[in-house]
């Protein structure tokens, strides 16, 4: 099986190639000029921007894991083209040159609304505001009515293998309450869906990807030897970051590290 990954070389992308080649797929990465290509893979330079590259990256697929996005970034054009116009142009090409191929297209937990009176449900009525969950949301939107196969995994808050995503939290969270509680997911289990997406599992499908507890900010910065102010006030969204995970378990999925004090445990932070 061939698969192609885009955002091979970003935070979830260089932790799942190596897992998806050793379980003895073969990937092909799009990568742009100058970046560093993960060992034994298949590169393709070129962007998803750039439509001209996408003809030779979807040759002969049997996959697709579409990763690429951007984030972190005050340049909400730029957010919207990449991640919205970027997979419009992946989708055409697939369309075009491997039709038959499976389409997994990783998106997050911030599409669901502040003030849900649960946790987010993968059909829930979503208007995120803010461009990147927006972006995100309305290229889920692009490939649910493309024709191909497809899966949509909404990951939660993302660590683990040494990525520094936990360490970095307290620069991100701002005036959050620390009582705030969030789902996640290790890179580990990132990896196990993917392989029920790559066998059909979750075709067709929106499916929340999470452990199995949710966690406080103040417990997660707790793990790194942080702290952060605590409090007593009343949380005004408590559901707001956590995913209801029923679907997911229902399909199979079971996290390999179940919580996050658990990864802390057996040294895979």
């Amino acid at each position: 099986m061939t698969i192609l990954i885009t955002g091979a070389t970003g935070l979830v992308g260089e932790r799942l190639v190596p897992r998806l080649v050793e379980a003895g797929f073969t990937c092909r990465v799009l990568l742009r000029p100058g970046k560093r290509a993960p060992a034994n893979v298949e590169v393709v330079t070129g962007d998803i921007l750039d439509v001209s590259t996408l003809e030779q990256a979807a040759q002969g697929l049997s996959a697709v894991i579409h990763l690429a996005a951007v984030f972190r970034t005050q340049d909400m054009d730029m957010i919207w083209k990449s991640n919205l116009d970027g997979t419009r142009n992946l989708i055409a090409a697939i369309k075009a040159h491997a039709p038959e191929a499976r389409f997994i297209m990783a998106s997050t937990a911030h599409v669901y609304s502040i003030d849900n009176s649960h946790p987010g449900r993968e059909d829930d009525v979503v208007n995120p505001q803010h461009a990147y969950p927006a972006s995100k949301l309305a290229a889920e939107r692009e490939l649910r009515a493309s024709g191909l196969t497809w899966a949509v995994l909404r990951f939660p808050f993302v660590y683990g293998d040494g990525d520094g995503h936990l360490e970095a939290l307290p620069g991100h969270i701002g005036t959050w309450h620390p009582a705030q509680r969030m789902s996640t997911i290790h890179h580990q289990d990132i990896a196990t869906a993917m392989h029920m997406a790559l066998d059909g599992a979750m075709d067709g499908r929106v499916v929340n990807i999470a452990d199995d507890a949710t966690m406080s900010v103040y417990e997660l910065v707790g793990v790194t030897g942080a702290k952060v102010p605590s409090s007593s006030v009343p949380l005004p969204n408590p559901w707001y970051l956590t995913m209801d995970v029923s679907l997911a378990r229902s399909l199979g999925f079971t996290p390999v590290v179940s919580t996050v004090y658990e990864a802390q445990r057996n040294g895979l932070i």
